[in-house]
């Protein structure tokens, strides 16, 4: 499945549909909007803003916006789940070419028209860079840098960078229309991996998924370490669902965390009940983590931040992959 010039322009001139799932997203919400709107796109553009049954006052936020320029354009997403409102806003979309964004994330001012430029020079159905991390807080910045190593989430290319290639999934992603439509579009099943599951439909169909480093969007980490475990835990969740679901689309990466959970439960179990000498894989993960804390932390207070981050980050994700139901994602018919 290829893209060709016609198809991309559709007109004599570029189009994008820039599309938002948005909930609860008042703190960054204008950032992100103004971010697309600032782009140095030649073409024109519209912005689908999906809002979900938010308590934030990100609905007025969204309105408003959409009152001071015609381009924003607002949609309602009822459940309030991401990859609904993906599909609604792709539904609403009027434009061949789709750009995800997200409510907590900011785009350069480069981003459409780098997006644009790779779509049409590789031929790809969905291309995608690096989700850059970035904190405020002690703690956000300890969360940003665990996510950028591979010591804290693996060598994902859209994590920790690396060359222009074909990939399994990328970051948010710039989305031929027409083959996001034919094979169905988000599935509403999924809460979370909802972007490698659809990937990987978008392969199977003969697509190419492409990563370009120089596609760099910036990341808002969850700010406390609650949130951090319910995000973790989720994706640990969800993944399982997408292995069961794509059978052949585990690999070791994704088998660490759980199986580091069996490890270290065991030898504290073991080690208190047989023998002192069991605890020493604990021991040595222990280890592990304080040493990848500094080879991660970029200060001291990073540092001490950072065991916690790295210990929330792999065991609550190994613990969500390990107890994921297989009744987590009950079927449902894909929106043409």
């Amino acid at each position: 499945m290829t893209t060709s010039a016609n198809e991309l322009y559709g007109s004599p001139e570029p189009k994008i549909s820039v599309i938002l799932p948005v909930l609860n997203e008042s703190k960054y919400l204008e950032e992100a909007v103004k971010a697309v709107l600032d782009q140095d796109f030649g073409g024109e553009i519209e912005i689908i803003l999906a809002i979900g049954p938010s308590n934030d006052g990100t609905e007025v936020i969204a309105q408003s916006l959409a009152k001071v320029d015609s381009r924003v354009v607002v949609v309602s997403n009822p459940s309030g789940r991401t990859a609904s409102g993906l599909n609604l806003a792709v539904a609403a979309s009027r434009y061949s070419i789709i750009v995800r964004v997200d409510g907590h994330s900011k785009i350069p001012k480069n981003y459409l028209s780098l997006a644009f430029e790779i779509l049409k020079e590789t031929g790809a159905v969905n291309v995608g860079g690096i989700m850059a991390a970035e904190g405020h807080t002690v703690f956000e910045r300890g969360v940003a840098r665990a996510m950028r190593s591979p010591l804290g989430v693996g060598a994902s290319r859209f994590h920790t960078g690396g060359g222009a290639a074909s990939v399994d999934t990328v970051y948010l992603g710039a989305f031929r229309k027409q083959a996001l439509v034919a094979v169905g579009g988000f599935d509403e099943r999924f809460t979370r991996a909802q972007d490698w599951e659809l990937n990987f439909r978008l392969r199977a169909a003969g697509g190419t998924i492409f990563f370009d480093p120089r596609l760099v969007v910036t990341y808002r980490p969850r700010s406390t370490v609650k949130a951090l475990a319910k995000q973790y835990f989720e994706y640990g969740r969800w993944r399982r669902v997408v292995s069961r679901r794509h059978e052949g689309t585990i690999n070791y990466r994704y088998l660490a965390p759980p199986f580091t959970v069996i490890g270290v439960a065991s030898s504290l179990i073991l080690g208190a009940v047989v023998s002192p000498i069991l605890f020493v894989p604990a021991l040595v993960y222990a280890l592990f983590i304080l040493i990848a804390s500094a080879r991660i932390g970029k200060s001291l207070a990073e540092f001490v931040s950072l065991p916690l981050i790295l210990l929330t980050m792999h065991m609550t994700w190994g613990i969500g992959f390990l107890t994921s139901p297989k009744s987590l994602a009950p079927a449902v018919t894909l929106r043409p």
